[in-house]
């Protein structure tokens, strides 16, 4: 069977199954972003303990497999009594593990504005709240972007992952398809070309222009 005939049979399936990725991916980045600028703001905290809090979590979830940690989510928490549905154990898994690498490029982001942003916000009598939303992360959200570019491209790959709990994304499709045909260069090849798109041309262009976005917001264009 040519690639072309498989696609024209199984197309259903694939598109199926990269609808359910795609939705994976949006979820995760969701979380991982909320998650990400709570522990990198909490790892700048002056309160020891909720420094040390940011320190476990993020020490923890980028010391270990993020397969470990979907195995604990949907297969351990429920022996305590903690059940989670199998499609929202994916994206939390995805979120959470990302979200830990997120924070230290929030962390950095923050730190390389320069002092003097801060110190002219502190001359103005502003609050460290607003200080922090209206003038420091919006500069450290342009220093942050291209690296979170990359980011995103792991988490979307990292997703791959939930097919192993039996949720119906791209790569479980795939498996499937694979195991009852045996056409593993036709059905892995598509699938490689169908994460390639979702990177290549529909991620990579996006990020590039939030960065060009943000940067003319900030004037540095």
């Amino acid at each position: 069977m040519t690639i072309f005939e498989f696609v024209g049979q199984y197309w259903p399936r694939l598109l199926s199954g990269t609808g359910v990725t795609v939705t994976q991916f949006l979820a995760a980045t969701a979380l991982g972003i909320a998650i990400s600028l709570a522990m990198g703001l909490l790892r700048l905290s002056h309160s020891m303990m909720l420094r040390g809090f940011a320190v476990t979590y993020i020490e923890i979830f980028r010391g270990t497999s993020l397969l470990v940690q979907l195995y604990w989510i949907f297969f351990v928490l429920p022996l305590f009594g903690i059940t989670v549905e199998k499609f929202t154990a994916g994206y939390m898994a995805v979120g959470m593990n990302i979200g830990a690498y997120g924070a230290e490029l929030v962390r950095g982001g923050i730190l390389a504005v320069p002092k003097g942003q801060w110190e002219a916000a502190l001359a103005i009598n502003m609050s460290a709240a607003k200080r922090m939303w209206r003038i420091i992360l919006p500069q450290a959200l342009v220093n942050m972007l291209p690296p979170w570019g990359n980011l995103m491209i792991e988490l979307l790959k990292g997703t791959a992952l939930v097919s192993l709990i039996s949720v119906t994304d791209l790569m479980f499709e795939a498996k499937q398809i694979n195991g009852t045909t045996f056409l593993s260069a036709q059905v892995f090849g598509v699938a490689l070309i169908i994460y390639y798109i979702l990177a290549r041309f529909m991620l990579t262009p996006f990020m590039r222009w939030l960065e060009r976005f943000m940067a003319r917001k900030m004037g540095r264009a």
